[in-house]
């Protein structure tokens, strides 16, 4: 047995064996933490979705285990020696320890991103300098999450040291090389079909999406993946594909992805966008007066004070999960799907938008963000869409009004802003927000000002919507202000205190408002219709008379022409579009779920085999849109 290195191999299996047992665990402290966003109504349906996510494990383990699994059973003789051994210790847990991290960060970067953790995350951090700063914060309010990782790392130190190789001198080398080549060969073709998912050659490996093959909610399908999985599998990867379902004809009768709008404009308005950090519908009294929510709590008093004044859209939702997803949503009417369009190779190209639109009018365009110039890549994609300003940071130049993290704080930058537009006429003017983004923090003047609620969130949104206020305050006695037509929207969602909005759909649930102080252009109401920010640039193309064909896949929200709409955004598994009366979940190559449209918590997938002629025609217009989506983005067709 000796020559045969038996012992080897047992305690190779038994330390990939702790690597299954703690990615389990790691699996039901991500569902402990985050069980109100993936629900789980049975200890059986958990134990089932654990068994599904042991094909994602092997994979994961397989990706960062692979040289610890050659370097333990290489026939090099001192296999067995002490200090060799100790070096396979040390490559074990140092690879190992370092990528189980990855589930313990999703645990918390769950919450925020709506998905789990892809390279693309490395996308969005290369434009940050103060990621150290992040990680530290995260930890002091996370403390759980770190200590269960520290007490998880000890535990399998200790249980790896429970099994020990025993030093020993092959006797015989010939049986001893001879075993070792049938240990490696087998060894290898374990490995190979364990990171495919499946021995079978006429399948493909698997990928995020089959993690809702066995999934009766499609959010649980982040349960059965890991972070490890995950970050590996979309290294180097591109979902863009071109994709051939229904004929153009077809697209161009159910999809329309140009739009031609006939307004007589005789005064072309100013526009000002603000995009507000997180700031999710929850949170907005005027959003919220027919959700029947128990005990309902605004913290947003002025925000709530101008719907009253202005057009609002109670069912609106976001085109993406991330900060730059909405500065593409709303600007240009591009979601982001699978992978963000904004950090895919494509997004360097030409794009028709709401700023090169109105550029093309004569507008003075710009773009304002009081981080540091070139932060969230909002610099960069500014310099495509064509914005013919950009301030941020560097020159605002007061940094005695940074709040120490991300940006300046609202208020001081907000009145930047609304002193410093508008001395060009027309104007477009974007403002994306800052202060209500992790780590929920406002000036200290404001500590005791603002009252508290359950969630962090909840003061730093009242201190945005108090910043707001001032800044229409102010703005209202500029002479830009009474032709200006204002929208207030937000980027995307964050944290949840309502059951309402822990339902899948309502995870991107925002406010949408269109206010102008000038009557004539009719901005007012509540309209309980769904929207999304894809709508914005139409709409805004629409108002300031811009009669020529535009390219967007949204739709004017003010126009008598009763456009049909297609609301599309992406759980980064899946698609999820809301085509008519129903909710389509599609993966890329087929529609796997229908849903009632007012079953926003995807409880009852309808999909069957007795389809009525609304769903069938909804199936072909989701794919139909995909279809163009990716034929217009890969093609560069986007302008």
């Amino acid at each position: 047995m000796k020559n045969l290195r038996g012992q080897e191999v047992f305690a190779l299996v038994y330390r990939l064996f702790l690597v299954f047992f703690f990615y389990q665990i790691a699996r039901f402290l991500f569902w402990f933490f985050n069980q109100e966003l993936v629900k789980v109504d049975w200890i059986s349906e958990y134990l089932k979705l654990s068994y599904y996510g042991t094909a994602f494990d092997t994979t994961a383990i397989l990706y960062v285990n692979s040289v610890f699994i050659l370097l333990s059973i290489i026939p090099i003789v001192i296999n067995t020696k002490k200090n060799y051994q100790k070096f396979l210790f040390f490559w074990y847990f140092i690879t190992n320890g370092i990528t189980y991290a990855f589930n313990f960060g999703d645990m918390i970067y769950y919450r925020f991103s709506q998905a789990r953790l892809t390279s693309a995350a490395f996308s969005v951090a290369k434009n940050e300098s103060n990621i150290g700063k992040v990680f530290f914060n995260a930890v002091l309010q996370n403390p759980f999450v770190i200590l269960s990782f520290i007490l998880m790392m000890f535990l399998w130190i200790f249980l790896y040291k429970k099994v020990k190789v025993e030093e020993e001198r092959p006797r015989n080398l010939i049986k001893y090389f001879a075993s070792s080549i049938v240990i490696l060969c087998v060894t290898a073709l374990l490995v190979v079909g364990g990171i495919r998912g499946d021995f079978k050659h006429s399948t493909r490996p698997i990928n995020l999406v089959d993690a809702n093959k066995h999934v009766r909610n499609p959010l649980q399908g982040n349960l059965v993946l890991n972070s490890v999985f995950s970050f590996f599998r979309t290294i180097n990867t591109n979902n863009f594909k071109l994709v051939h379902f229904v004929d153009e004809k077809f697209i161009e009768k159910e999809i329309k992805p140009y739009k031609f709008y006939e307004r007589e404009v005789d005064e072309k308005p100013n526009i000002v966008i603000f995009i507000l950090e997180s700031f999710g519908k929850e949170y907005s009294g005027a959003f919220n007066k027919n959700t029947n929510i128990k005990d309902f709590v605004s913290y947003t008093p002025f925000l709530d004070s101008l719907a009253n004044e202005g057009l609002i859209f109670s069912n609106a939702f976001a085109n993406g999960r991330q900060s730059i997803h909405g500065m593409s949503s709303v600007l240009a009417g591009i979601p982001s799907l699978t992978d963000a369009f904004t950090s895919s190779p494509y997004s360097n190209q030409k794009i028709q938008s709401i700023v090169s639109v109105c550029n093309d009018l004569g507008y003075d365009t710009s773009f304002y963000h009081g981080a540091p110039n070139g932060s969230m890549g909002f610099q960069g994609f500014g310099n495509i869409l064509g914005f013919k300003h950009y301030f941020g940071k560097n020159e605002y130049n007061n940094d005695n009004d940074f709040d120490g993290m991300w940006s300046i704080w609202d208020e001081p930058f907000f009145q930047y802003f609304a002193k410093n537009i508008g001395k060009n006429q027309p104007f477009m003017s974007t403002l994306f927000s800052a202060s209500s983004h992790d780590p929920f923090k406002v000036p200290e003047k404001y500590q005791n000002k603002f009252k508290s609620g359950p969630l962090q969130i909840h003061v730093p949104i009242q201190y945005t919507d108090d910043a707001l206020k001032k800044f229409f305050e102010t703005a209202s006695k500029q002479p830009w202000y009474q032709n200006t037509i204002f929208v207030i929207t937000a980027d995307h969602t964050n944290q949840i205190q309502y059951q309402e909005y822990f339902k899948p759909m309502n995870r991107f649930a925002i406010p949408l408002l269109f206010f102008s102080p000038n009557p004539k252009y009719n901005l007012k109401g509540v309209d309980e219709g769904f929207a999304q920010q894809m709508d914005i640039y139409p709409t805004l193309a629409d108002l300031i008379g811009y009669n020529k064909k535009i390219r967007s896949w949204g739709r004017s929200l003010v126009s008598n022409k009763n456009e049909d709409s297609i609301i599309v955004n992406s759980n980064a598994i899946n698609e999820q579009m809301i085509i008519g009366n129903y909710i389509y979940i599609f993966n890329g190559k087929e529609v796997t779920g229908i849903y009632d449209k007012t079953d926003l918590g995807l409880s009852k997938n309808l999909f069957s085999t007795n389809l009525n002629s609304e769903q069938k025609l909804g199936i072909e217009k989701t794919k139909a849109w995909y279809q163009d989506y990716m034929d217009r983005v890969i093609n560069r067709k986007l302008y």
